[in-house]
C-alpha cells in the first residue's frame, strides 16, 4: 500500500474509518436487548401475547367435581361440565354406547365419549379401539386422549378423566353428594376426575383438532 499515490492512500484510510464506525451502529440497531431481544427471537411476537401464556388448570373439588379454568375455551368448559354429570357414576361395561349416550353407569370409552359429546366434539359413542384413529396424533393443548384396544381415558385442562385409578371423594362431601344422586343410578364414593397422572405406555395418544 506504501507504493500507492498519497491521495489514494488518504481515500482508503477515510473509507476504512467510516466502515469501522458504521458496523457497530448497525449491529446495535439490529440486536435489541432485554425484553426486545425475546421479541425479535420469537419472530416479532411478544412473549406477553396470550398464545404464549400457559393454560390455566382445572380444579378438582372434594366432592369429585371439576371446575374449568377461566381461560378454557367454551368447548373445554362444556366437556368438564358433562364429565361432572357422570363423574361419580359406577363403571358399567357397555354403558353409554347408544344413540343417546345414556346409561346407569359408563365404561371407559363410554365415559370419554359422553364428555366429548357434551362439548360438541363427538356425534356418536366410540369404543377404545375406534379412538385410536380419532382426531389428530399427539397431545393436545387442552384435551389429550390415551387409548388402546382395552382402555381409554383422557386428560382435560390438566385433570385425568378415567374409570380406573379414580379419586376418593372426601368424607365431608359424601353426604351432600348422596342427597343429589339420581334415582336411576347410585353414585360411588370415587370420581372419574383425578389430579394424578398415570403412565401412557402402551397407549395411542390423540387429541381433537384445535384442542
Amino acid at each position: 500500500m506504501s507504493g500507492l499515490p498519497r491521495h489514494i492512500r488518504l481515500f482508503l484510510a477515510v473509507f476504512a474509518c467510516l466502515v469501522a464506525c458504521a458496523v457497530p451502529a448497525i449491529a446495535t440497531a439490529q440486536t435489541p436487548s432485554g425484553d426486545d431481544q425475546s421479541y425479535t427471537e420469537s419472530g416479532g411476537a411478544s412473549p406477553d401475547d396470550p398464545q404464549f401464556q400457559p393454560h390455566g388448570k382445572a380444579m378438582l373439588l372434594p366432592n369429585g367435581q371439576a371446575i374449568a379454568p377461566a381461560d378454557a375455551p367454551a368447548e373445554v368448559a362444556a366437556i368438564i361440565e358433562a364429565g361432572n354429570k357422570i363423574a361419580t357414576l359406577p363403571y358399567v361395561y357397555g354403558g353409554g354406547h347408544n344413540a343417546k349416550f345414556s346409561g346407569r353407569g359408563y365404561d371407559c370409552s363410554g365415559s370419554v365419549s359422553y364428555a366429548l359429546h357434551g362439548g360438541g366434539l363427538l356425534d356418536a359413542p366410540l369404543d377404545s379401539s375406534s379412538f385410536m384413529k380419532w382426531g389428530e396424533k399427539g397431545e393436545g393443548s387442552w384435551i389429550t386422549i390415551y387409548t388402546n384396544p382395552g382402555h381409554a381415558y383422557m386428560v382435560v385442562a390438566g385433570l385425568r378423566f378415567d374409570t380406573s385409578m379414580r379419586s376418593p371423594i372426601a368424607a365431608s362431601a359424601r353426604k351432600a353428594s348422596t342427597h343429589r344422586r339420581s334415582n336411576r343410578a347410585a353414585s360411588t364414593l370415587t370420581s372419574r376426575w383425578s389430579t394424578q397422572m398415570r403412565s401412557s405406555s402402551g397407549y395411542k395418544v390423540r387429541h381433537p383438532l384445535g384442542f
